[in-house]
């Protein structure tokens, strides 16, 4: 389902400032993988997810989602393929307006729009019960501006919003790291859900290493823009965190330094 190939990419090429974000990175993903991704900071995990949904351009290297080379399409012809949830709980959803209407909104991206009434009865039924499904009470606030929902309200929101179309990858930056411990774990325990229910081919990047081993069938490290770990299945199941720090100092020749993520 995701498929990238020798990729590099490098920022402020030719200045002091040059920094290779992703160096000879190579990722496959077959259908139904949902894959956690850690690192330490600069390791080059978001700058591999802003790659893949087409927030710049590639150096070189390519990128096939479905088995469609994306590698010179835009973002927003990315689109398409894509469900992403962003670590600030502001960015996936528009504050201004109503829970009904970004839900309406996000079903229906990617189709043609005309004149009609803008949310009908059955819908908002739909909207109703696919709400109930997050136990966080927004299906009685369907009017509601999404302004006046908390940050865990707000995240679980956009997290269906990004999966109401079933994109082909779905893609979750840190989406929990500016929650609170107790609402981090339940938009994770919701994320896990939607995702499993959906058979959701999914990437996810988070800080916290317990997380990392929890969720998902498969794990990566990342270190100066490629992996170094690729793990799975029982062997994944298996691991602790010690383990994961021991892999990082052995394959790196460098201890963690994160705090964020040592803390976590």
């Amino acid at each position: 389902m995701l498929d990238i190939k020798n990729v590099y990419k490098t920022f402020n090429a030719g200045t002091v400032n040059e920094k290779t974000a992703l160096n000879n990175l190579s990722l496959h993903l077959n259908e139904g993988d949902f894959v956690t991704v850690i690192g330490g900071n600069g390791a080059g995990k978001s700058t591999m997810l802003n790659a893949v949904a087409g927030v710049w351009p590639v150096d070189s290297g390519t990128i096939s989602i479905g088995g469609v080379d994306v590698t010179k399409l835009s973002e927003h012809q990315r689109a398409k393929y894509i469900g992403r949830v962003f670590q600030d709980p502001m960015t996936g959803t528009a504050a201004t307006m109503q829970i009904e209407e970004n839900l309406a909104l996000a079903a229906r991206r990617g189709h043609s729009r005309g004149l009609r009434i803008g949310i009908t009865r059955a819908e908002r039924e739909q909207y109703r019960e696919q709400l109930k499904m997050l136990d966080l009470g927004l299906e009685d606030r369907l009017t509601s501006k999404v302004g006046l929902l908390s940050g865990g309200q707000r995240q679980a929101l956009t997290l269906l919003m990004a999966t109401l179309q079933k994109p082909q990858l779905l893609l979750l930056d840190e989406h929990t790291a500016a929650l609170d411990p107790k609402t981090a774990h339940k938009v994770l325990t919701i994320s896990d859900k939607i995702v499993r229910e959906n058979h959701l081919t999914t990437l996810m990047i988070t800080h916290n290493m317990k997380d990392a081993i929890k969720y998902g069938n498969r794990l990566i490290m990342m270190y100066e823009g490629h992996v170094i770990y690729d793990v799975q299945g029982e062997e994944k199941a298996n691991l602790h965190v010690s383990d994961l720090l021991a892999k990082f100092e052995q394959v790196s020749g460098d201890e963690l330094a994160n705090d964020r993520m040592l803390l976590s």
